[in-house]
């Protein structure tokens, strides 16, 4: 999402990075962005509506530098509320002692401010990787992939996916621990 909506305003890719950094000049509230699914019960969200709002409001908006960060600070604000509320969610309902955050977007300071404000009201753990370690999930799978296969390690069998699958329907695995840093 933070690439998509990057590229709409402009700035190359990755764009998460680039957005993040141009939402720190925009200001506060300019651009007031829907926070998806936030009215409905549960943990599941899309951003495709958020993404679609950005694109109208760059369409209408005219091109200068402090509109298109008032528009990437409107669009990351959305998307921490958005992120903190589900997780909020999450946590309620799981009663799990704390978060764990990963792939690229564990990278962008102001979702790692908002979680940290959560998880000190709620009294859980939150756990991030470093930023340099925050990247694309896809990388790091493939990179797991060519090291295991250069170890002779034979891959697992092959696993039925789903596109859609409901939070509700998953359980923790029976010899799931949990491990604080």
């Amino acid at each position: 999402t933070f690439d998509k909506t990057a590229k709409t305003l402009g700035l190359g890719y990755p764009g998460g990075p680039e957005l993040a950094r141009l939402a720190t000049y925009g200001v506060p509230g300019a651009y007031d962005f829907p926070r998806p699914m936030t009215d409905r019960p549960g943990m599941d969200f899309s951003f495709s509506g958020l993404k679609t709002a950005v694109l109208l409001a760059t369409k209408k908006a005219i091109d200068c530098p402090q509109v298109h960060a008032d528009i990437a600070r409107g669009f990351e604000d959305a998307v921490v509320d958005t992120l903190t509320i589900k997780c909020r969610r999450a946590l309620k309902a799981t009663g799990a002692p704390g978060l764990v955050v990963a792939g690229g977007v564990g990278a962008n300071q102001s979702l790692r401010e908002g979680l940290r404000g959560l998880a000190d009201e709620m009294g859980v753990a939150l756990h991030f990787p470093r930023p340099e370690f925050c990247t694309d999930n896809g990388a790091m799978i493939a990179h797991v992939g060519a090291l295991r296969m250069g170890e002779g390690i034979a891959p697992p069998a092959p696993a039925l996916a789903r596109a859609r699958w409901p939070l509700a329907e998953l359980s923790p695995p029976a010899n799931a621990k949990v491990i604080s840093a």
